[in-house]
Parts: structure tokens; C-alpha cells; sequence
């Protein structure tokens, strides 16, 4: 603009004037600005211009504070591992009634085919139970032949000790009821399992499917880790209890089952038993899930972030992984920890077969073998176990899974009242063609 001015004041008043004045002559313009004519630094957008107002989510993130420790971890799951034991117990009892059911019709057949005093009635669970001792000590007798035959041209001393070895082994099997029978195969299961454990390829698959841990996030290991024992004595001293305890709830089972007011008949127990032993299972695993998920776990957490703080501010590590070091070092989190560790064998389910023996049998009396004790009463004795166990819970023992024990103990609490009421619930669901026959017979 000021150059536009200066052009303007050159121009001449006279059309026959020179374009430019004489050198002699004084200029015949005179400039606008008093100041000298310099040229001014040019001043960048950016810096005259007021910054930009943040956004307001970039002050809602500024004013949020920081993740913590804690926060960035996630507690383990608990809804898969109820989803499966729901679903489990429903599997295990529906198969189990079924085949029950189907193993009732089928003697109810024979039996009312071979007796013309069944032509008028339906044959009791009892007469059923001692058809089937009968029939199965006809098989018995065949295999003791069969082996007899098989020795015939052995000397006679190799010959007398085979036929001793059949006779010892099957007829404690055979004397046994059905409810122990099926105590001794889920035994003989456990020690197989135990077995494996013994090959050391195997262990490391062992450890990821036979042993329930709440952070692996595996639901079947509830099952798995019911069968499994990684101890001689562990797996000797659970199948005794089994075997004592288990046919003691058989027969209550059974006593329950011939009061039952569906009038159902029952040709055998074992299924009844095993369907009980494994849901028993199932839920004493998820108990002590559940409490090791909400409970130990965020509690190790929170000592591990209170330990690191400590160690940062005592000035003692350097950095943050020092520091989280030395708060997993510290005794607090080392106990945490250990409740953590995993879990198996079938103390859970074994613990629900002696309260509902205890219930359904006050009277009955009980005595270690080790240490040897003297008998006392069976309700004396069981309520000692469970307040061991909560014993175990309020001062943080580590050596037995406390909450495991008592998982299997109100469940076998529950199974009292409750049990054999859903038990004849799944039996009439799973009749379909079958023939549910009353005591009194039709």
C-alpha cells in the first residue's frame, strides 16, 4: 500500500514534463510515513492465533486416574465351571436313571417269565437283587471252570494256588453288595489314574488334566481331578473311606428307595451310587473354585500391590520389576499363592458319602484305623471332621483343600433331604416305554 502511495506522487502536473525531475530540483512529493521505509518481519500464523481448547474427552482422560495394579488383572472365571457342573449332574443322573430303569424292566421280564407267582405281581426289588447274587455267582462258577480247565496239566501245586488266587479274589466280590461293588471299581478307576502318574512323559499332561487349578480356566478337571491321587497314601487311605462309606450310603439308598412313594422298584444300586459319588464330586471342586476365585485370588492380589508399593516407596528396588519381586517374595503373597496351588483327589466326594451315612444312620458307631481310636458315635466323630476342616479354613492351614471337604459335606447334608426325592424325579422322567412298576404290583 505504501509503494501504491509513492507511484502515485511521481506523476507530473504538465503533459510535456519529464518523467523523472531534475537532480537540481528539490523532490515534488513528499512520503506519507515519517518513518524510515523498512520492511517489517513477517509473523507466523501459528503464533498469533490462540491455541486449540482440548477436547472434552481428552480432560475427562487427563482427570481420570491411572490403572493400578489390581486393576489390570482379572479375577478367574467362575460361570463355566457352574455351567458344567449343572450340566454334568444332569447328564450323570439322567444316564443313570435310564439305565437303572432299563436294568429293572429287563429282571422284571425274566423273573415274571420264569415264576407263575409273578404272573399276578410285579417282582420286589429285593426279590430282583437276589435273582441277579444268583445269576452273577452262575457266572462266577463258570469262570472258576474255565480256569480249572486251563490249569488241568499244570503241576498240582501251580494248579491249587490259581484256583485259591480265583476263589480269593471273586468271592469277596461276589459276598459284597452292589452299592461297595461299584465303590471298588471307582477305586480300581482311581488307582489307574494314580498309575499314570507314575510315568514320567505323562506328568505334564497329567498336571494340565488330571489336577483342577482356577487360573487355568478349565472346567472338565472338576471330573478328572475327583478320580485322581498323586500319593500312595492319599489314594490308600480315600479308597478305604470309599469302600466303608459308600456302601453304608448304598444302603440307605436302597432303604430310601423301597419307601419311595412312587412305588419305583430298583434291580440295582450302583448306578444310583455313581451318578451321587460324581455330582458329589463335582460340586465339592466347585466350591473350593468358587472360594479360591473371590476370595484368594483378589486377596494375593491386593498384598502383591500393597508389597510393591511398600517396595517403592522404602526406596529398596530400582524398578518396577524388582519391585514386583520382591512383593511375590514376601510371606503374605507366598500363602496367597499356595491356596491357589492345585487340587485333587476324591476327599470331596467321600466327605458327601459319610454326612449323609451320619444322618441316615445315627446310631452307628466309628473308629479310625489310623491313628487306632476307640468307637465313638458316627455324628460325634463326623462333626470333629467338619470343625477340623473349618478349623483349617479360619487359620489358613494349607496342607488339605478345607473348602473342598466341606463342599462334599453339605452336599451329602443336602443329599438327606432333598436327594432321593430327585433322584425318583429323573427314574419317572426316564420311564418312556419302560414298565415303572409299583411294590403293590398291578
Amino acid at each position: 500500500m505504501l509503494r501504491a502511495f509513492s507511484s502515485f506522487g511521481l506523476r507530473s502536473y504538465s503533459p510535456h514534463s519529464r518523467l523523472c525531475t531534475p537532480r537540481h530540483l528539490p523532490p515534488t512529493h513528499r512520503s506519507f510515513s515519517f518513518t524510515p521505509n523498512f520492511r517489517l518481519p513477517r509473523i507466523p500464523r501459528s503464533a498469533v492465533d490462540p491455541p486449540p481448547l482440548p477436547s472434552f474427552r481428552k480432560e475427562v482422560n487427563r482427570a481420570a486416574p491411572e490403572p493400578t495394579f489390581s486393576d489390570g488383572v482379572k479375577a478367574p472365571s467362575i460361570r463355566n465351571q457352574v455351567m458344567f457342573f449343572i450340566f454334568g449332574s444332569f447328564v450323570v443322573y439322567q444316564l443313570a436313571a435310564r439305565q437303572t430303569n432299563i436294568e429293572t424292566a429287563e429282571w422284571t421280564k425274566r423273573l415274571s417269565e420264569s415264576g407263575v407267582m409273578w404272573k399276578f405281581r410285579a417282582p420286589s426289588s429285593d426279590e430282583m437283587r437276589r435273582a441277579r447274587h444268583f445269576e452273577f455267582g452262575k457266572e462266577l462258577k463258570a469262570g472258576l471252570a474255565k480256569v480249572q480247565s486251563v490249569v488241568e496239566q499244570w503241576p498240582s501245586v501251580l494248579k491249587n494256588v490259581a484256583v485259591w488266587s480265583y476263589v480269593q479274589v471273586f468271592q469277596p466280590i461276589l459276598d459284597t453288595s452292589d452299592g461297595k461293588r461299584m465303590a471298588w471299581t471307582i477305586g480300581m478307576a482311581c488307582t489307574a489314574v494314580w498309575m499314570l502318574w507314575k510315568i514320567p512323559r505323562l506328568e505334564p499332561f497329567m498336571r494340565r488334566s488330571f489336577t483342577h487349578t482356577p487360573l487355568s480356566g478349565l472346567s472338565y478337571t472338576l471330573l478328572t481331578s475327583t478320580f485322581s491321587h498323586s500319593g500312595i497314601f492319599h489314594l490308600v487311605f480315600n479308597c478305604m473311606a470309599l469302600a466303608s462309606f459308600g456302601s453304608a450310603a448304598s444302603v440307605y439308598m436302597v432303604k430310601e428307595q423301597n419307601v419311595s412313594p412312587t412305588g419305583l422298584t430298583e434291580a440295582n444300586v450302583k448306578w444310583h451310587f455313581l451318578a451321587f459319588f460324581v455330582s458329589a464330586g463335582l460340586f465339592s471342586g466347585l466350591v473350593s473354585h468358587i472360594v479360591k476365585a473371590r476370595m484368594h485370588f483378589p486377596r494375593m492380589v491386593s498384598l502383591l500391590r500393597s508389597d510393591i508399593s511398600a517396595s517403592v516407596n522404602a526406596g529398596r528396588t530400582t524398578s518396577a520389576a524388582a519391585a514386583f519381586k520382591a512383593a511375590a517374595s514376601s510371606e503374605g503373597a507366598k500363602g496367597s499363592a499356595h491356596r491357589l496351588l492345585p487340587s485333587l483327589g476324591a476327599s470331596g466326594a467321600i466327605y458327601a458319602a459319610v454326612t449323609l451315612t451320619a444322618l441316615a444312620f445315627p446310631e452307628t458307631e466309628v473308629a479310625l484305623i489310623f491313628p487306632p481310636t476307640f468307637p465313638i458315635p458316627i455324628q460325634y466323630g463326623v462333626g470333629g471332621l467338619v470343625l477340623m476342616d473349618v478349623l483349617g479354613v479360619l487359620r489358613g492351614w494349607r496342607y488339605f483343600d478345607h473348602w473342598a471337604h466341606l463342599g462334599g459335606a453339605a452336599f451329602g447334608i443336602w443329599y438327606r433331604y432333598y436327594g432321593m426325592r430327585m433322584w425318583d424325579m429323573f427314574r419317572v422322567a426316564n420311564l418312556g416305554p419302560l414298565l415303572g412298576q409299583k411294590k403293590s404290583g398291578q
